[in-house]
C-alpha cells in the first residue's frame, strides 16, 4: 500500500504512514492497514519491535476530514467507528514493543495513535493535540484511556475539553512524552533504541508489557500473582536461560527471543 510503507531491517519493522501532502491525515483504508499491520508483526517472532513514523516532516494529523464529511453522509457513526476501534485494540493488544517516532504535528487520532505505543520519541518540533473539540467531535482511539493514566484526571481533562496545542517540551514535561531530541537526531534516536528492543528477550519484554496494562485493573495481591505467572514464563524461556549463562560467563547475552 503507497500510503504505509513497511520496511524491516534487524527485527526492526519501520511503518511510515505516507500522505505527506495531507499532513498524514488517516483515511479508514489506513485505518485498516494499521491493523492489519499490528497483527502481523504480533504473529511474526521476527518481528521485534515496531516504529511508527510519518512522512514529510508530521506524525499524523488525525482521520482525513474529508473521508469523514464523505462517510458521515452516507454512514452511522457506530460503524465506522468499529474499524478505528479495531485499530486501536490491535495495537493496544501488541505485545512486540512500539516506538513513535514523532515530528511536526501529532493531533486528534494522530496523537492517540502515538501515546498507544510503549515509547514515544519527540523532535523539538513536534506538536500535540487533543483536537477533537475543536471539530465539534468527542475524543476516540483509545484516547479516554490512555490520557488519565498518562498525565491524571485533571490533565486529560484540561488537554481534551480545550484543544490546545503542546510543545514536544510541554508534553515531556507532562509524561507524554519519553524523550526530546533536535530534528536532525530524531532517526538516530529511534534507531538506537529500536535496535535494543529488537535484540532484548522478547519473552520477558512482552510479559512486562502486558503486567503494566493490566496494573490499574488488580488489586497488589492480585498485581503480585500475576508477576509469579509472568515469572514462570519468562523464567523458562531459553533467552532466561543464556542470560544467566552469560553473567556466568561473564560476557554480553545473546538473546533470540525465545
Amino acid at each position: 500500500m503507497p500510503e504505509l510503507i513497511v520496511e524491516r531491517h534487524g527485527g526492526v519493522v519501520t511503518a511510515t504512514i505516507n500522505r505527506p501532502a495531507r499532513k498524514n491525515a488517516l483515511t479508514y483504508e489506513l485505518f485498516d492497514a494499521l491493523g492489519a499491520l499490528f497483527g502481523e508483526v504480533d504473529a511474526r517472532h521476527e518481528d521485534r519491535c515496531l516504529v511508527l513514523r510519518g512522512a514529510g516532516g508530521d506524525f499524523c494529523s488525525g482521520i482525513d476530514l474529508s473521508v469523514l464529511a464523505e462517510s458521515r453522509a452516507t454512514t452511522e457513526a457506530v460503524p465506522t467507528m468499529a474499524r478505528i476501534n479495531a485499530t486501536a485494540l490491535a495495537l493496544h493488544d501488541l505485545r512486540t514493543p512500539t516506538i513513535a517516532a514523532v515530528d511536526g504535528l501529532a493531533v486528534g487520532a494522530g496523537m492517540s495513535l502515538a501515546l498507544g505505543c510503549d515509547l514515544v520519541i519527540a523532535s523539538s518540533a513536534a506538536r500535540f493535540c487533543a483536537i477533537f473539540v475543536r471539530r465539534g467531535l468527542s475524543i476516540d482511539f483509545g484516547l479516554s484511556w490512555l490520557l488519565p493514566r498518562l498525565v491524571g484526571a485533571a490533565r486529560a481533562r484540561e488537554l481534551c475539553l480545550l484543544g490546545e496545542m503542546l510543545d514536544a517540551t510541554s508534553a515531556r514535561a507532562m509524561g507524554l512524552v519519553s524523550d526530546v531530541v533536535d530534528p536532525g537526531a530524531l532517526d538516530e534516536r529511534v534507531a538506537a533504541l529500536a535496535a535494543t528492543l529488537a535484540s532484548g528477550p522478547s519473552v520477558a519484554i512482552a510479559e512486562d508489557l502486558a503486567l503494566l496494562d493490566a496494573s490499574y485493573a488488580r488489586s497488589f495481591a492480585e498485581a503480585l500473582d500475576a508477576e509469579a505467572a509472568s515469572q514462570d514464563v519468562a523464567g523458562s524461556s531459553d533467552d532466561a536461560r543464556e542470560a544467566i549463562g552469560a553473567f556466568l560467563e561473564k560476557r554480553p547475552a545473546r538473546f533470540t527471543g525465545r
